[in-house]
C-alpha cells in the first residue's frame, strides 16, 4: 500500500506531498491544494493511504482508498 503525506514544509511556508516518506513529490503554497493533489493521486494508485499533518506535524487526518 502506497502511502502519501501532505506535511508542511522546514519554515511552514508552504505544503509538501511525500510518497513513503521520501523527498518531496511536490511543493504548494496552500494546504488545500496539497490535499488536493495528494487525494488525487492516492485514488489513481489504490489501495493506498494519505496522511494529513498539521503546522506542528501532527497527525490530523488518515484516509485510505
Amino acid at each position: 500500500m502506497k502511502e502519501y503525506t501532505v506535511v508542511p514544509d522546514r519554515d511552514v511556508t508552504g505544503w509538501d506531498v511525500t510518497l513513503e516518506d521520501t523527498a518531496p513529490v511536490d511543493h504548494f503554497e496552500m494546504k488545500s491544494d496539497a490535499i488536493e493533489f495528494a487525494e488525487k493521486m492516492a485514488k489513481e494508485n489504490k489501495p493506498s493511504k494519505l496522511i494529513i499533518l498539521d503546522q506542528d506535524r501532527e497527525v490530523v487526518e488518515k484516509r485510505e482508498f
